[in-house]
């Protein structure tokens, strides 16, 4: 049976629900960023605003020099989860196959076999986009195709309005003459890599074997192979399923309170959380710790990842920052777990400067070239300076 899967997404998420909010602000340029703060950096951006120059990420001061009459609104988070909650109710009569995103604006709904109760595939979908518009007032652009891969990578296509279709058997033609940093999956170190061989379109990679892939990007080509090809078995989560993540602890043996030590406790479990999110071309927007100390007591806490990583070092830097928030007493810690969820494809987009680009890149390689290391040598043949000591 062929599968059918919607793919709904309303660009720019927090500036349409700030629309819907305040109609003076239709057509204006809009930066979504928290006002005041010293570091304050873009939440997201209406088109007008992303056509001056503006991107997610980018530093308040820089975004308004490029865009210098742009509205700035304070992200009200609560408001875009109110918004993606009403969403997920309007979707619900069609599928009870629905995959949220991450208060986004993005919805995957599998409708697979459901034709004669709810009419051909392409009518559900123009229904439920015109369904979602009416209830909410949010244009959507929508999606159909046979799998998640397809449908999203559709998606991008059209953004920031529109519609399209994948016809089932036609996804690696949909997909050959496109650039490979629109595929979900395939990571800024596989590009660069792709790259150095002058390969940047599907086409010009679909034209390697397997062997030929792995010979560039090592174990991942077979996903490479299958990515840009149109394959993706992954199924779309029941409603209430509960979402992936990755969970990795350690006891502390001697119990410890130094901070040298702590790191690099927290090192090696972030080391290990990275491998199993690269080897499931996965990438995490959220990182949690949780601190156990001697006397019972625990504590949690968690940060934002954006953009989305499964780079070591990068979600290092993320895991210290809550190991501050979370260290707050003079007590020896007995275990540590690190969690990290809200796991998405590995971001399309890349830094916007050249330099951050190319930093990212170096990274990118270098755990990479690790983890070509471990599986040939094991995992304790290469290690990083700082978890000696631990």
């Amino acid at each position: 049976m062929d599968r059918s899967i919607i793919h709904i997404n309303v660009a720019d998420f927090a500036v349409a629900v700030e629309r819907v909010l305040d109609r003076r602000l239709a057509g204006r340029p809009v930066i979504i960023a928290p006002e005041g703060a010293a570091r304050a950096v873009v939440y997201d951006m209406s088109e007008e605003a992303y056509q001056a120059g503006v991107r997610k990420h980018m530093p308040l001061g820089w975004a308004l020099r490029r865009c210098r009459g742009a509205q700035v609104l304070s992200p009200r988070p609560e408001r875009y989860r109110q918004a993606m909650a009403r969403m997920l109710k309007t979707a619900l009569p069609y599928s009870p196959l629905i995959e949220p995103g991450d208060d986004d604006g993005h919805l995957f709904v599998d409708i697979s076999g459901s034709s004669r109760l709810l009419g051909p595939p392409v009518d559900v979908a123009w229904r439920l986009g015109r369904h979602i518009q009416a209830d909410m007032e949010l244009v959507p652009i929508w999606s159909l195709a046979a799998n998640k891969l397809v449908a999203k990578t559709a998606s991008r296509l059209v953004k920031p309005d529109g519609e399209y279709i994948v016809e089932p058997g036609d996804e690696a033609a949909f997909l050959a003459p496109l650039p490979l940093f629109l595929i979900p999956g395939i990571e800024s170190g596989d590009l660069a890599r792709l790259n150095d061989f002058n390969i940047t379109r599907v086409s010009e990679a679909c034209r390697l074997t397997i062997d030929q892939l792995q010979t560039i990007v090592d174990q991942r080509g077979a996903v490479i192979h299958d990515r840009i090809r149109g394959i993706d078995p992954s199924p779309v989560r029941q409603i209430g399923q509960p979402l992936p993540k990755i969970v990795h602890s350690i006891e502390l043996g001697n119990d410890i309170h130094h901070r040298v030590q702590a790191e690099h406790s927290l090192y090696r479990l972030v080391e290990q959380a990275g491998r199993d999110l690269r080897r499931q071309i996965l990438a995490a927007r959220r990182v949690g710790l949780i601190l156990e100390y001697t006397d019972g007591v625990r504590r949690a806490r968690q940060t934002a990842i954006r953009p989305a990583t499964a780079n070591d070092f990068s979600l290092f830097n993320h895991a210290r920052q809550v190991l501050d928030l979370a260290w707050t007493r003079r007590v020896r810690m007995r275990r540590m777990t690190v969690i990290c969820d809200r796991l998405v494809f590995p971001p399309a987009q890349r830094p916007l400067f050249e330099s951050e680009r190319r930093h990212m890149e170096k990274q990118d390689r270098l755990v990479a070239a690790m983890d070509r290391i471990r599986r040939r040598f094991g995992s304790q043949a290469v290690t990083v300076g700082r978890t000696l000591v631990a």
